[in-house]
């Protein structure tokens, strides 16, 4: 089954958005689903994405703990630079950029979208060959602290996960 359809799962997740955004079960719209789904299924095996080994999970809900909180109270910092009044010089917008030891695609990509969910931060760009990430920051006071946030919170739990 898996030579004919490598992800099944998928190709049935993605025959039945087809179905449902289509607003249809005629045969042509199930044929054209499938005709989708076989492709999409096709399409994620020739990625070939590597394996994730999760190594300590005891470490997870206390990042996603932190993960909502902070996202919670970013929200609150950035409501309150775009609601508050203006006061000249006092906000500055910048980028940083963080050395990073982990290496792990699957921990690089959940510090990207922890970094970019938080309001106020967003992930730029990663150069693998130096291991740096540049990340923008809406109110950027101090950048050493910034490296430390990122490395010492997000990167470190990160990495007792996946690496």
């Amino acid at each position: 089954m898996r030579r004919v359809l490598p992800h099944p799962l998928i190709a049935l997740a993605l025959l039945l958005s087809w179905l449902v955004l289509a607003g249809s079960a005629s045969p042509g719209t199930i044929l054209l689903g499938s005709i989708i789904a076989f492709a999409g299924s096709w399409a994620l095996a020739s990625l070939a994405p590597p394996r994730a080994r999760l190594r300590r999970l005891a470490v997870l809900p206390g990042l996603l703990r932190d993960v909502l909180v902070e996202v919670v109270r970013s929200n609150n910092a950035v409501a309150r630079i775009i609601l508050g009044p203006a006061v000249e010089g006092t906000r500055r917008s910048g980028f940083v950029h963080i050395p990073l030891d982990m290496r792990s695609p699957q921990g690089l990509a959940a510090l990207a979208c922890i970094l970019t969910a938080t309001p106020g931060t967003v992930w730029v760009e990663y150069d693998s060959t130096e291991g740096t990430m540049l990340l923008h920051v809406l109110d950027l006071i101090d950048e050493a602290e910034w490296v430390r946030i990122v490395k010492e919170k997000w990167e470190r739990r990160l990495m007792e996960i996946f690496e």
